[in-house]
């Protein structure tokens, strides 16, 4: 069976940026799952993953505009630390979520110079070209309740890193677990 839209996939990948400095695995442990097409996963590797079948290996460059994006300097933006919880210890690489007129986002601290935080909005392998290389482990139909997970309205799946992408309407709040990005 081949890899196409709403197929159910299992893969091994090891990821390593341009220095070859490995970033994430899934060897040694449970392979990754999820339904394709459906945006769980970077573009670019989506990409490169359709049409394989199990056993496939395979490596993928991908570079930042199929992955986590082109690193933006507006996006890094400085602040006084008035504008946080006068408790709140502030750490660099702390992360935390911020409202943005886009919505919630995600941002790091990247510098602290005495009253003034340096707050990074990229994604951390934004402007990053990175290096798969991939198992296949398992190809198979979706089932049902992996196409229209509960909780989700039909969204596409709430995945975790922004998964619903904006489009779950009022059915995303139902039991999401908070995890997929659309706020509720």
């Amino acid at each position: 069976m081949k890899i196409e839209k709403d197929k159910w996939v299992a893969i091994h990948y090891t990821l390593t940026d341009e220095t070859g400095k490995q970033i994430d695995s899934s060897v040694n442990g449970a392979p990754l799952g999820y339904v394709h097409g459906r945006g769980y996963l970077i573009q670019g590797l989506e990409n490169e993953l359709e049409g394989k079948s199990a056993g496939d290996k395979f490596k993928a460059v991908i570079q930042p505009e199929l992955g986590y994006g082109t690193y933006d300097e507006r996006m890094v933006v400085e602040i006084n630390r008035d504008q946080f919880d006068s408790s709140m210890g502030i750490e660099i690489g702390m992360q935390f979520q911020v409202m943005t007129p886009g919505g919630p986002a995600i941002v790091r601290v990247v510098k602290i110079d005495g009253d003034k935080i340096t707050i990074d909005g990229n994604h951390e392998l934004a402007g990053k070209v990175l290096t798969f290389d991939v198992e296949v482990v398992e190809v198979r139909d979706a089932t049902e309740e992996e196409l229209n997970p509960r909780g989700c309205g039909g969204c596409g799946g709430c995945g975790g890193e922004g998964g619903c992408g904006g489009d779950c309407g009022s059915g995303c709040g139902e039991g999401c677990g908070g995890d997929c990005g659309c706020g509720n």
